[in-house]
């Protein structure tokens, strides 16, 4: 099968249009039709519907648009291993984790990555849909369980559980519970039990819902708990990394906390030479370790 063909298949697909295919390759539309035209001949069969909107993808032409994409993340993954320098890290690096570890966790520790290497360009995807990484979705995964993908390098970072915090400026304003029962007289802050979260999270909120609790406040992250509860709002269900960088933070009802979360770093076995991927590892590696430290320090006290 004709490799330029494809490319132009792909841009075409890409695009759903022969002009802007044609502008992205720097061909005319004729030209792009010619070479559309070929391939169909050469497949005997159709791989595109006109449109009022542009052209579509037939089922076939789904099927090849399918290949070409896998095809061209690969591509892209060998470019960027050959654009890799010898002695320093630069260039594109595609990091997905959960929108609370993100932004609670990672974000607030990436300046001190980009001190190292000014040159990095970190594209931060932060959902709770788990990406590809075999298929390029993404570079590197820092996720709440262990993944369950082939061909992945993974390294345990740390475990987390989900406590109960408030300010100290709440407690002194509406006193402390000394049990699950004196919850119903505070409010609770959580996030929403049906909202994408680590099941463990969703566990535990479930169980205080249970509670006959006056008044309560569902946000559909973490970022939005730990906002209500540094507005004094009420008793929030967090995760415990964010004692370290919110360490005014008081925890409530000891003896309530969610099973165990794992927290897994991935990213693909085509991948294990790459300098960027390298140089992230290893920083989150050492902030990991930071992080227990700091953690065994304030439990011994």
């Amino acid at each position: 099968m004709d490799w330029d063909k494809l490319r132009i298949f792909h841009a075409v697909a890409e695009a759903g249009s022969l002009t802007h295919a044609g502008d992205s390759l720097a061909l005319s539309q004729s030209a792009v039709s010619r070479q559309i035209r070929a391939l169909e001949e050469s497949l005997d069969t159709t791989l595109f519907r006109r449109h009022a909107r542009g052209l579509i993808l037939t089922e076939q032409g789904e099927l090849l648009f399918d290949a070409t994409s896998s095809m061209s993340k690969r591509l892209e993954a060998a470019a960027a291993r050959i654009r890799d320098s010898e002695e320093e890290v630069f260039g594109e690096l595609r990091v997905t984790t959960t929108t609370a570890f993100g932004t609670l966790w990672l974000a607030p520790r990436l300046p001190a990555l980009y001190a190292r290497h000014p040159e990095l360009k970190i594209d931060l995807m932060l959902e709770e849909r788990v990406l590809d990484l075999p298929m390029r979705e993404a570079d590197v995964a820092i996720r709440m369980k262990e993944p369950s993908q082939a061909d992945l390098i993974r390294k345990r970072l740390m475990s987390v559980r989900m406590r109960l915090y408030a300010t100290p400026e709440y407690l002194r304003a509406n006193g402390t519970p000394d049990s699950l029962v004196d919850m119903v007289n505070f409010r609770l802050i959580s996030q929403n039990p049906g909202a994408a979260q680590v099941m463990a999270g969703a566990q535990l909120t479930r169980e205080l819902m249970m509670l006959p609790i006056r008044s309560t406040f569902t946000v559909n992250n973490y970022f939005g708990v730990l906002q209500a509860v540094l507005a004094n709002l009420g008793i929030g269900l967090l995760p415990d990394y964010l004692t370290e960088d919110f360490p005014n933070l008081v925890r409530v009802l000891p003896e309530v906390e969610s099973a165990e979360v794992p927290v897994f770093l991935a990213y693909p076995e085509e991948l294990r030479h790459s300098k960027r991927v390298t140089a992230f590892r290893d920083f989150v590696l050492e902030e990991v370790i930071a992080y227990r430290r700091h953690r065994s320090i304030d439990q011994a006290r």
